[in-house]
């Protein structure tokens, strides 16, 4: 593989893991966040990767074993690759503690009523930091592989995943700013958990690019899948329909899939 599609897929994953820190400046400019917009953005995300996950990476993966292996061997080999991928993500939000999950959190003003008590404030805000870098960690690895398989599948799931951590931003800035009165360090914290999808994705190319080979592709291909539907049925979509704007999220979704599906057949 060649060492510049290698940094390309390091580098998108940067700029979908630094977008935690849009979150973090947005919560201190915003008073009330505008949630119609927030919540067409989050439908949005669902769709990108929803669609991309059935129509693209599954698929693909699943071609690509058909050429490898007889029968319904490959199909049964990706979808057990997709299934531990959901398996893999699900595991991590259930070992995380629901008071202090991000998937848990249900608004930019229920993280400012938690502000009278600064002391606890700031632990949760610490423990949600620690809880979205856990879960970003996979992200950075199923970031990295879908730009491994072209920039025209990387580009729209990386906007997808950035527009998601913009608000897992703002959870992790809010209570630590409103508790020790420091932008710079409810910044941090916030840029800090976002740098785990990056390291995600270099771990997974330190561990898994010297054993490459089409069958990891493919079985890759369907676990980021898996991921990614996990991530839009768990925490997306619900975030999306959180704030009252149904409408407004279901119209995120379609044009979502829509973009996914026209930028497809464009590339």
């Amino acid at each position: 593989m060649e060492i510049g599609t290698i940094m390309a897929a390091l580098g998108l994953t940067l700029v979908a893991g630094l977008s935690t820190g849009v979150g973090s400046l947005l919560a201190f400019f915003a008073k009330a966040s505008n949630t119609r917009f927030l919540s067409c953005a989050l439908g949005l995300s669902a769709g990108v990767m929803v669609y991309v996950s059935f129509m693209d990476l599954l698929p693909d993966s699943i071609e690509t074993l058909c050429g490898l292996y007889a029968g319904k061997t490959a199909q049964i080999y990706a979808l057990i690759a997709f299934f531990v991928g959901i398996g893999v993500i699900a595991l991590i939000d259930f070992l995380i503690p629901e008071d202090e999950n991000p998937h848990e959190m249900h608004s930019y003003d229920e993280l400012n009523d938690h502000t009278s008590h600064n002391h606890h404030v700031k632990r949760a805000g610490v423990m949600v930091a620690l809880a979205i870098g856990i879960h970003n960690f996979p992200e950075g690895i199923a970031t990295f592989v879908s730009a491994l398989d072209g920039i025209e599948v990387a580009l729209p799931i990386v906007i997808a995943i950035a527009i998601h951590n913009i608000p897992e931003g703002m959870a992790v800035s809010v209570p630590i700013y409103y508790a020790t009165g420091s932008k710079v360090k409810a910044l941090r914290y916030s840029f800090l958990t976002g740098l785990a999808e990056p390291i995600g994705a270099a771990v997974g190319a330190l561990i898994l690019l010297p054993f490459w080979n089409p069958v990891i592709g493919a079985l890759l291909l369907a676990f980021v899948a898996g991921i990614m539907v996990y991530i839009s049925f768990d925490e997306l979509l619900p975030g999306a329909e959180q704030y009252g704007h149904h409408h407004m999220s279901i119209i995120g979704v379609v044009a979502g899939m829509a973009i996914m599906a026209g930028g497809l057949l464009l590339f």
